[in-house]
This record gives C-alpha cells, sequence and structure tokens, in this order.
C-alpha cells in the first residue's frame, strides 16, 4: 500500500490495452506503476512511469530494482508484449528470443521482484495477459508457444504463492480493436468479416473488455480464484481445445 492504496504494476501501461487497464485502476484508487518503453500520451498525478526495455533483462532488472526500493508492491499485470507472424520458413529465431523475453523472462523477472513484498503482507494479486491464439493458429508458432508457457508459469505459481495469499490468474483476450487491428482489418474489409463470423457474440473486443475481466482478478473479493485462464473472446474459443 501506498498512502493507504494499493499499488500496482502495470508493464507495457502505455499501449492500448495496458492503457485501459490502467484508467480502470485509477478509477479504482490504485497508484499506478507503468513499465513501459514509451512514456504514456497523458499524465497523471497516479501514474508513476519507469521507462524500460522488457526484451532487456538488465534495463528490465534496473526498473524493478528502482521500484521495489519506493514501493510496496500489491498487485502486478503483466501485460507487455507484441505480435510476431511467421510462417515457419520465416522464422527469425532472434526475433522468437525477443518474444521469449518480453512475454516470459521479463514476466518472470516482475514477479520475482515484487512477491516479497505481496508475501510480507500476505495478500498479493498476479494478473498475466494471455492470447486466444495460444490455442492455435497458422503463423502463430512463436506468439503461441509464449503465452500456453505463461500459462504454464501462471498455474505453477499459482500453487507455489497460494500459501502467502498470492493468487495468480490469467486473461486471454479474442480479437481487440486497437489501432494495430484496424490497420490489418478495417472494417467492412474481408478479413474483418472472417474474425467477426468465428466471434459469437458478433462484435470485436474492445481494451476495456480486457480490463473489466483484470479488474475482477484483482478484487479482494476474487481471493478463492487462481491458477484459473479466463476468455475475452465472445466466445471465439468455445469449441477449441481450452487449456
Amino acid at each position: 500500500m501506498y498512502e493507504n492504496r494499493p499499488v500496482t504494476v502495470v508493464t507495457g501501461g502505455s499501449g492500448a490495452i495496458g492503457s485501459a487497464i490502467t484508467q480502470s485502476l485509477l478509477a479504482q484508487g490504485h497508484l499506478v506503476i507503468d513499465i513501459s518503453l514509451a512514456e504514456p500520451s497523458t499524465e497523471h498525478k497516479d501514474v508513476r512511469f519507469f521507462a524500460a526495455d522488457l526484451t532487456d533483462k538488465e534495463s528490465t532488472g534496473q526498473a524493478l530494482k528502482a521500484i521495489a526500493q519506493q514501493y510496496q508492491v500489491d498487485n502486478l499485470v503483466n501485460n507487455a508484449g507484441f505480435t510476431y507472424i511467421t510462417a515457419l520458413g520465416e522464422l527469425s529465431l532472434e526475433r522468437m528470443q525477443s518474444m521469449v523475453d518480453i512475454h516470459l523472462r521479463a514476466a518472470a523477472q516482475c514477479i520475482q521482484a515484487f512477491v516479497p513484498a505481496m508475501a510480507e503482507n500476505r495478500r498479493g494479486r498476479i494478473v498475466s495477459i494471455g492470447s486466444r491464439m495460444m490455442l492455435g493458429r497458422p503463423g502463430r508458432m512463436v506468439y503461441g508457444m509464449v503465452k500456453a508457457g505463461l500459462l504454464g508459469m501462471s498455474r505453477s505459481l499459482a500453487l507455489e504463492l497460494a500459501p502467502q495469499g498470492i493468487t495468480v490468474n490469467m486473461v486471454s483476450p479474442g480479437p481487440i480493436e486497437t489501432a494495430l487491428f484496424r490497420e490489418n482489418h478495417p472494417p467492412g474489409a474481408p478479413q474483418t468479416e472472417k474474425v467477426l463470423s468465428g466471434i459469437p457474440v458478433g462484435r470485436i473486443g474492445v481494451p476495456d473488455d480486457v480490463a473489466n475481466a483484470v479488474e475482477f482478478f484483482l478484487s479482494d473479493k476474487s481471493s478463492f480464484v487462481t491458477g484459473q485462464n479466463l476468455f475475452v473472446c465472445g466466445g471465439g474459443s468455445v469449441g477449441s481445445t481450452v487449456m
């Protein structure tokens, strides 16, 4: 707690989904710590920004050390990441390593940095952002790999950390309407209609849909929920092999 407010770290808090999560937390009175490569587009008195390249363990470590020295972190949202779409024949091992670093190594590094304070307080919430793509889709070998790995990490840590009052869960979005999504899926385009046809509720998700799910897992009322993965996908994962 910081000045009687919960302290929540959001990695990638400057992006579309990260910003929605941050705004949701601010509305609940949290002090939000944003670890991102780029500063947020707008300033807020209850947001603290720490610059870090999360694909680099030294840069990540420096930011985490500074945060841990200044704040007792109550909650962590592992949101930072990027997509990588490629066929097997064009796979770049360097790009794959960057995906592993930001989605898995950085998440583990953040958890390791902030769990001691959570354990001391006998209360903590860790939420990682996955993806429906871990269920499989052509060209998403690497993205599916790192998100499935994040789920395995979350489930194992949920068991390890539960005795210390810490819950570990995951939110896995389907298609979410961001600037990048609209760049590749303009309204009415064939590729957009194809995506829509696979979503039973008949619409693309919005960042607030993800933020609402994160809010649920961070709540004190969710202390009996851990090791779970919640698909926020408009029903698109139904009928798939769900982990």
